[in-house]
């Protein structure tokens, strides 16, 4: 299969290039970039052609697929364009900044009948597997609080990119970017879409975005999501609580083991096993264009990952709790 690289603006870009360069059934074989010198510089440094226009990309066989890696203000411009072209897309998170432009890509995606994968690798991982069997068995009862933390020291050290804190390029910050691995987890947690979100932001470092942030959602039964995220912690590690009225498990502080309790535990915590490593979002993205299926859950996931964060985020701005019904389809 051969890939177009949409843009090298994600400080993910050259993960998915590497994924796709030792991935026996793809090969890159273009590069387009809103940045021209950046796109350019990718092209030569790869041996592939760099295309000035998008559409000049997209227009014929030089490619088979796209990895977007874009500005998240133009996801809605340039996978349409890419599935109107007849090309499969995999894309970084999040769809789009809103649920409008989310359902205009799924709709273009749709029509062309073209595979849309998109980047949520945590969905993959070891302890997400495990704690999904917990919640499947019953095994903490019925759920009451999930509260997950992801936090970098990125805006303190300065190691991400300036145009990281571009509201209009991004659509925030921390919790639009970091924020999005703890809140899809949260949402598959709860087994389903939260009714209301509730969020605080902070700006330690002054910048035009949040570096510092917490988003409260409301899930059915009385469920509690608390969804952590920030740019400004150098020793603050990934974290994964989920209590229910029977029991509860830690993930992540301090030595990464899955650890749970429950009432009949008589020894207090214990070390839950995890499974092995299921294959990446990219991979499965493959697979799908392979065999002609859709990344079903993962389109669900990433759907309401959207709805989550467009609330999150207009909860901070209008000062008030965001109920997902009033979101624009």
């Amino acid at each position: 299969m051969k890939i177009g690289m949409i843009s090298y603006w994600h400080v993910h870009a050259w993960d998915y290039t590497k994924q796709a360069l030792d991935h026996p059934g793809t090969q890159i074989a273009a590069v387009w970039d809103e940045d021209a010198s950046r796109g350019q510089a990718a092209a030569d440094k790869l041996g592939v052609p760099y295309f000035a226009g998008l559409d000049d990309m997209l227009a014929g066989d030089t490619v088979d697929a796209v990895i977007v890696n874009a500005p998240t203000d133009r996801h809605e411009e340039v996978m349409v364009k890419a599935a109107k072209a007849g090309k499969h897309i995999f894309t970084e998170k999040v769809i789009a900044p809103t649920l409008a432009e989310a359902n205009r890509i799924l709709e273009a995606v749709e029509s062309a009948g073209v595979t849309l994968t998109v980047s949520l690798p945590r969905l993959n991982d070891p302890y997400t597997l495990a704690i999904q069997e917990l919640l499947r068995d019953e095994v903490f009862g019925d759920l009451t609080l999930i509260r997950i933390r992801l936090s970098h020291n990125g805006a303190v050290a300065n190691w991400l990119p300036e145009h990281f804190y571009s509201l209009e390029q991004c659509g925030g910050g921390a919790m639009i970017d970091l924020g999005c691995h703890p809140m899809y987890l949260t949402r598959l947690f709860m087994g389903s879409l939260p009714s209301s979100v509730t969020s605080q932001y902070g700006f330690v470092t002054d910048r035009e975005v949040e570096d510092n942030a917490v988003a409260l959602l409301q899930g059915q039964g009385g469920v509690l999501g608390v969804v952590e995220a920030g740019f400004v912690n150098p020793h603050s590690p990934f974290t994964i609580e989920v209590h229910g009225t029977k029991g509860s498990a830690l993930f992540g502080t301090p030595d990464n083991k899955l650890l749970i309790r429950t009432a009949d535990s008589a020894d207090g915590w214990r070390i839950h096993p995890m499974p092995a490593q299921r294959e990446s979002a990219f991979e499965q993205w493959v697979g799908h264009v392979n065999n002609g299926t859709a990344a079903e859950e993962n389109i669900r996931l990433a759907k309401d990952l959207t709805m989550l964060m467009e609330a999150a985020n207009r909860s901070y701005r209008e000062r008030r709790t965001i109920d997902l019904a009033e979101l624009q389809p």
